[in-house]
């Protein structure tokens, strides 16, 4: 044995992974599947009964959760199914530049500048409104697999 160190140079992260297994006989309806490498939003789930020879087939119809494609796919229900980690922060809204991005405060006291306006038409104007006549906005921004966007607003009051 050498008593040399080991030193590896890695740029990854943590390890925490960006989805979960779980078996397709067990996703329900409102919960979360990946469907085409997207994070997606299950809005009906059919199951087909056993073949002569087969597994049982769970057919999943899902929304995709940032760009509201619709998705399909057909799963056999023992099998294991790729499941997103989904998560909701809110953030104070600070600034919106000109080119699209949003300046947000986020709960340490730092500056998050990296995310866009939403696309969604009521939304982004909901925020544009508010931002304009100065009252102080709270975006919930939703993240899954390594992609963030801006799904919900609330209104905290006007600014002091």
């Amino acid at each position: 044995m050498s008593d040399e160190e080991h030193h590896f140079d890695s740029k990854a992260d943590a390890g925490a992974s960006k989805t979960f297994p779980q078996q397709a006989g067990t996703i329900r309806k409102n919960g979360h599947i990946v469907i085409k490498g997207r994070a997606c939003k299950v809005v009906e789930v059919s199951t087909s009964k056993t073949g002569k020879h087969g597994h049982a087939k769970c057919h999943f119809v899902a929304i995709d959760i940032f760009n509201g494609k619709k998705l399909e796919d057909i799963v056999p229900s023992s099998h294991n199914c790729d499941v997103p980690h989904v998560t909701r922060t809110d953030y104070q809204l600070i600034d919106i530049s000109e080119d699209g991005f949003v300046s947000l405060l986020t709960d340490n006291g730092n500056t998050k500048d990296d995310l866009r306006l939403p696309t969604d038409d009521a939304l982004l104007s909901q925020i544009k409104d508010g931002f304009a006549e100065g009252k102080d906005l709270v975006v919930t921004v939703m993240s899954a697999m390594g992609e963030e966007q801006i799904c919900a607003l609330k209104d905290i009051g006007p600014k002091n």
